[in-house]
């Protein structure tokens, strides 16, 4: 059996439990190897330790499959995963951003399997431009009709897909 690439996803300031739960869904199905939230991003369980319903309600007991850390420094988790050789991932309109379609992660046998993290940030602010210029490839969907942007689960679903080549 092939050797998977290890592959994490940080959700910053996710404000909603129903996106939370969404991306634990997709993130389970491309076989991501681990979650971190950070910031406010919520949580599967609640400070008691028990489920939060809407997340619960969309991830489909995907949440419980994919392991997940909460940190509120997203800072940390960053230099932490460039420490473990990570390539950071900001999936975020910006200026020096390109299109997600010119972004691989299949490396090559001069570069091995890259370890992959991808950052998805607030569903109307975005990730900040302090935490962008810590990523190593900002990252962004084409958007040609008149809405600027996808909700944030669609985001993570289409460009996790495309990039892992899944």
């Amino acid at each position: 059996m092939k050797k998977q690439r290890e592959t994490v996803l940080i959700l910053h300031d996710i404000r909603s439990n129903h996106n939370v739960g969404s991306i634990f869904r997709t993130a389970d199905a491309a076989g991501i190897n681990k979650m971190f939230l950070s910031g406010y991003t919520p949580t599967p369980l609640d400070k008691y330790g028990r489920d939060v319903l809407e997340i619960a309600k969309t991830a489909l007991g995907a949440e419980k499959n994919v392991k997940w850390e909460k940190e509120k420094n997203i800072k940390k988790i960053i230099k932490n995963l460039k420490n473990k050789k990570f390539q950071i991932i900001a999936i975020e309109q910006a200026k020096n951003s390109v299109d997600y379609k010119k972004v691989s992660a299949r490396g090559g046998p001069a570069y091995g399997q890259k370890k992959i993290a991808f950052i998805f940030g607030n569903e109307v602010t975005g990730i900040p431009k302090n935490i962008l210029s810590l990523c190593d490839v900002l990252a962004e969907i084409p958007m040609r009709g008149k809405k600027e942007s996808l909700n944030v689960s669609v985001a993570a679903g289409i460009s996790m897909f495309r990039i892992l080549d899944i």
